[in-house]
């Protein structure tokens, strides 16, 4: 292993368009307690990359996209996005940023107006941010063509309110919504996890879809690992409140690395799964953010746990000679080019 720190931001790449560096998110939780979301969170996103933000729940994948949007800013750290940093903004300059920048959120139905035709819905965007010059054929035809980019008819938008649609036709809804503005940069927190499986397959393809034809970048976040496998170019996995692996998603998914990550693959039902066999299994409960372990925070259900463990947290740290970076003091290498270290006692 090489390299520290913060040494897994891209430095060396002039495409990045989002850098994410020790990012915190703190919570007054009454009687002096403090809810410890994110802690020192550091990631970049290349422009036209698909970042995977993975984790169980809880983890702080959605507080980490919120504070990304400054929704509310971040206790500390830095939010650089295209050059600026976002959280020295003031808040007309943050607002002039923020269609640049938009959301969908997890459940497709409570974030839409119940009062408002979808036409309507899918508009607003546009009526806020253009000029009286800009209105009327414009914003009429540009909502029209997204509206039928996600596949939904603009005649029936007009027509009907989110009630009268499925929950994967709203989510399409949700889609149109953030793009009529024609953003850089979309944060999708767990937009299929409501769905059916086959109507997420087919969000899935329209997100894929829509990141071609208009040039997005994603930030992509979701429990399930085989939704993340088959979306994201790279894959950051969060465990309370911290990254614990990071990199190229092809690469994590063949050759995981830390204890966590390869506990949550060996979970998928998969019949080519080649850790479906391992002996261990994710087992506890997750500990409290607002009093989280010392040392690292996985030791409590970590099947590799030492001494060390409990007392020294892990610095972030390259694994070969690519895009793949763990912060744990004793990951699996096998199938990585390195020496094993000693099986742990617990």
């Amino acid at each position: 292993m090489a390299g520290s720190g913060s040494a897994h931001l891209r430095n060396e790449r002039d495409d990045i368009l989002i850098r994410v560096e020790n990012l915190v998110m703190e919570f007054p939780a009454g009687k002096g307690q403090v809810v410890h979301a994110v802690s020192d969170v550091s990631f970049d996103v290349a422009k036209g990359e698909t970042l995977g933000l993975v984790g169980e729940s809880g983890c702080g994948k959605s507080t980490t996209a919120k504070a990304v949007i400054q929704l509310p800013p971040p206790t500390s750290g830095s939010v650089n996005f295209n050059g600026t940093d976002l959280t020295s903004l003031s808040g007309e300059e943050l607002r002039a940023m923020r269609p640049e920048i938009q959301m969908i959120f997890q459940d497709p139905i409570s974030s839409l107006n119940p009062r408002r035709r979808v036409h309507d819905i899918v508009s607003e965007g546009l009526q806020i941010w253009s000029t009286k010059a800009e209105r009327g054929a414009f914003s009429e035809g540009r909502v029209d063509e997204i509206i039928e980019a996600v596949g939904l008819d603009p005649v029936e938008a007009h027509k009907r309110r989110p009630h009268e649609y499925s929950g994967g036709q709203c989510q399409r809804i949700s889609v149109a919504r953030a793009l009529v503005l024609d953003p850089q940069v979309i944060i999708c927190d767990e937009p299929v996890s409501a769905l059916d499986v086959s109507v997420q397959a087919q969000v899935l393809n329209m997100l894929e879809d829509m990141k071609e034809r208009y040039g997005l970048t994603l930030l992509f976040i979701s429990h399930d690992l085989s939704v993340v496998k088959n979306v994201s170019d790279r894959v950051a996995v969060m465990y309370l409140g911290k990254i614990c692996e990071i990199g190229d998603g092809d690469e994590i998914f063949a050759n995981p690395v830390h204890p966590y990550t390869r506990l949550l693959l060996a979970a998928v039902p998969d019949p080519d799964n080649p850790l479906a066999n391992e002996s261990e299994t994710l087992v506890g409960e997750l500990p409290s953010p607002i009093d989280p372990p010392k040392g690292c925070r996985f030791n409590t259900r970590c099947p590799r746990v030492q001494d060390k463990c409990r007392t020294d947290e892990p610095v972030i740290e390259q694994i070969g000679d690519g895009d793949h970076w763990t912060a744990c003091w004793y990951p699996v290498l096998e199938g990585v080019g390195e020496t094993p270290v000693a099986t742990p006692t617990a």
